[in-house]
């Protein structure tokens, strides 16, 4: 999951199987008379989807390939079709995201709904192309009840400067969310060690580079194998064709490395405790302790290899292994993963986590090309309500939950085969946060399973640390505006260059090579890139004072 400062973040993956779906045509109702007939059939204050429930089925492209739901398999898509009459096909890239989702956009044929990563240049590009459609506008002909139902706060964040909204964010917590909740907000962003190797070894504190570099050593030396395959010292999220996440923001929040100084933002890729920790992980890879698999291995090869337990550490999304995590603790609880203190500052600071901000993980958008706008705004405006949470959460009252003792919660064996077997789990109930898409983190906490071991350990760990990060959100320049060509430009760049950098044989040659990269940067036009973001940041102080 790329981050930019997301990672993913902030938000929660529940395990999936792994499963793609191909595209097929939608139900019947998909024609104009249909939406002239839902439309004129709204009451405001009603929720719109009560006054269809003739079968459709929308086109759903979901721009991540690890993504393996199928609607319809699991007994709560299957409750929620029968309830609204809509039944969803998802649309999952095999391979780069990205590539499907230009191809896709030069073609401007879209389908009906469209989920992305918030940060993704090709929200802009979308956007300014004219692909998708206002979610306001929608709302204004087809289904005023989303005023009912969205948080005004969210929508005055994502508002852009010709007054519409065009997307809808998941785990998306305000400013106000943080003050009512903020003590129990977690991150995703951990540092993981295989805890039988850890203690092994004696428990080490890894958090200066010497005893980071130690212990990845006494790791491999002690365990040269797991279950006759080599031992991975290190993991990391995947590199992409802008970078690494796990050595972008994810430790440059370990490093609690500010966001600005003097009100103004800090270029955090110059900070000498950042290039320290970057020299660290190219000392490393010079001394045999980055396996190659590191550099080619995307999430399901990565996803494989945790369930095996091959890592002795990971700077990883803990959300991201959960299953696997799970599988391991039933396979022997001294085998699994557990959050430590990693790579830190001089000074030992605190890490400083992303939580979830304002913006969210992902947006999700209403296609120009969708086969029945009124029955698209009514579905979304469903899954946004409380309605749709829980019944997104729990399924069906008496077939996956029920009220015990007061509370509205998932039934026993539920639960017990959510934390055996997180994918089967998925695949027979499909409860929790399997229909994540559109997850209000903070309402559904109501209805969340207690945490349990081994994920609980994980979660307890990032509490306390956890930041709220919205004021810098939505500051980094996108689409086809000359900021965002020189940004995507640049972030080209550092791709390249990233795995470049911890190959090099020294520290001279290190150095060499980054300060190559810094000059291409100033070249490539940075200076507009940091008024840009300048300009961007006093706008959102500005608009968090009037949200607060």
């Amino acid at each position: 999951m790329r981050k930019k400062g997301r990672f993913m973040f902030a938000a929660i993956i529940l395990s999936l199987t792994v499963g793609v779906t191909a595209c097929s045509p939608g139900g019947s109702g998909n024609d104009k008379a249909s939406t002239e007939k839902a439309a004129a059939a709204v009451n405001p204050n009603e929720p719109g989807w009560k006054s269809s429930k003739e079968p459709i089925t929308f086109d759903w492209y979901m721009n991540f390939s690890w993504f393996g739901a199928k609607w319809g398999e699991d007994l709560t898509s299957q409750y929620i079709t029968d309830k609204t009459g809509v039944s969803v096909n998802f649309i999952v890239p095999p391979g780069n995201e990205n590539e499907k989702l230009n191809t896709l956009i030069a073609s401007g044929d879209l389908p009906d709904f469209i989920t992305i990563d918030v940060s993704n240049d090709a929200v802009q590009k979308m956007i300014e192309g004219k692909l998708v459609l206002p979610l306001n506008e929608l709302a204004d002909q087809y289904d005023p009840y989303f005023y009912k139902t969205a948080d005004p706060a969210k929508l005055a964040w994502m508002k852009k400067e010709d007054g519409n909204v065009y997307g809808f964010p998941n785990a998306s917590s305000s400013s106000e969310d943080f003050k009512k909740y903020g003590e129990n907000f977690t991150s995703a962003q951990t540092f993981l060690v295989r805890k039988d190797m850890y203690e092994a070894i004696g428990s080490p504190d890894m958090r200066t580079p010497e005893g980071f570099l130690g212990a990845l050593q006494a790791a491999k030396e002690k365990f040269p194998e797991v279950n006759g395959q080599p031992l991975i010292p290190l993991g990391l999220q995947e590199f992409t064709d802008i970078g690494n996440n796990a050595l972008g923001d994810h430790l440059m929040n370990f490093l609690a490395l500010p966001r600005e100084q003097d009100g103004e933002i800090y270029d955090r890729t110059r900070d000498p405790e950042y290039i320290k920790w970057l020299k660290t992980f190219a000392e490393a890879n010079r001394q045999g302790l980055l396996s190659k698999d590191i550099f080619i291995d995307k999430r399901p090869q990565m996803e494989e290899k945790i369930a095996q337990g091959r890592y002795f550490a990971m700077m990883y999304q803990r959300t991201d292994m959960s299953a696997q995590n799970a599988s391991l603790y039933q396979q022997d609880p001294n085998s699994v993963y557990i959050a430590v203190d990693g790579p830190s500052n001089t000074n030992m600071d605190q890490p400083t986590l992303s939580g979830p901000g304002i913006g969210g993980w992902t947006l999700t958008m209403i296609s120009k090309n969708v086969k029945d706008k009124a029955r698209a705004v009514q579905f979304l405006t469903y899954l946004i309500s409380e309605e749709g949470q829980k019944d997104t959460s729990l399924g069906q009252k008496g077939i996956t939950y029920d009220t015990i003792d007061g509370k509205d919660q998932l039934l026993p064996e539920v639960i017990d085969l959510m934390n055996k077997d997180g994918g089967a789990a998925g695949k027979k109930y499909g409860v929790s946060y399997q229909y994540w898409m559109l997850m209000d983190t903070n309402m559904r906490m109501q209805w969340d399973a207690p945490s349990v071991e081994p994920g609980k350990q994980l979660e307890d760990w990032t509490k306390g640390k956890t930041v709220d990060f919205s004021l810098y959100e939505g500051i980094n320049p996108t689409g086809t505006s000359e900021e965002g060509i020189v940004s995507n430009k640049i972030n080209q760049e550092w791709g390249r260059v990233l795995p470049k950098l911890l190959f090099t044989k020294s520290d001279a040659e290190f150095d060499d090579m980054f300060n190559k990269y810094l000059q291409f940067r100033e070249s490539a036009g940075y200076n507009k890139i940091i008024a840009y973001q300048n300009a961007k940041l006093q706008k959102n102080k500005e608009k968090l004072v009037t949200l607060q």
